[in-house]
């Protein structure tokens, strides 16, 4: 999940499109972009509409089980959205109706002082293998960077700019650390790669099946 702390104000929501088109991209689910971005728009009018302009609120983003959920929390639990009469090419009073008609379903949570609205979109069984995969390539990505600003801090954010041969020098650094850490706390480096082997194994092979799997460590 990531959340994103906003103001409600009608300036505030293109912006939060944006980064929500990014992060489904990021997510290899940008099939579902146009819906949730209309989402996130109704979302967030209906807390400028019923909370008030300038309403501190935050839009949350998660992958549930096989559905893309997007939440908008707010201070108020006691302006409670609900559905209209108006229909979907109004110009006002539409907003839950639209949800209702585009998400799978939709809710409210409340808590003490605050509610959370949400709703969820379905999203196919190869949809989450892809956001497994990306979600772990981006984390890589994320994390060879910071061990590269931290290794060689001349090269800053040039690390990025480099390509591909210093990212791949600086994840073999980095594995090659991370055996000599199993190592000196008794583990056997060829069991660790052997078990990494089958994790990626395992999470590879619905998305690109096992005949494309590297078999160097497989005999």
């Amino acid at each position: 999940m990531w959340n994103l702390p906003f103001s409600a104000e009608a300036e505030e929501v293109a912006g939060l499109r944006r980064l929500l088109r990014l992060h489904l991209e990021l997510w290899n689910v940008q099939e579902l972009s146009d819906a949730a971005q209309l989402c996130v728009s109704e979302l967030v009018a209906n807390v400028i509409k019923h909370v008030g302009h300038g309403t501190p609120a935050t839009l949350a983003v998660s992958m549930t089980d096989a559905r893309l959920r997007i939440e908008v929390h707010d201070p108020d639990p006691r302006a409670l959205p609900a559905l209209s009469d108006a229909d979907l090419g109004a110009e006002a009073g539409r907003g839950m109706v639209l949800i209702d008609a585009i998400a799978d379903r939709w809710g409210v949570d409340l808590t003490a002082g605050r509610k959370s609205t949400w709703c969820e979109l379905s999203v196919s069984p190869a949809d989450i293998n892809g956001h497994a995969a990306a979600h772990r390539v981006a984390r890589a990505a994320g994390m060879l960077g910071f061990y590269a600003r931290a290794t060689m801090p001349q090269q800053g954010v040039a690390f990025s700019r480099l390509g591909a041969t210093l990212a791949e020098e600086t994840a073999i650094d980095v594995m090659t650390d991370l055996l000599h850490w199993f190592h000196a706390h008794g583990q056997d480096p060829d069991d660790v790669l052997d078990r990494v082997q089958a994790h990626f194994e395992a999470e590879a092979e619905p998305a690109i099946g096992r005949h494309d799997v590297p078999q160097s460590r497989l005999s």
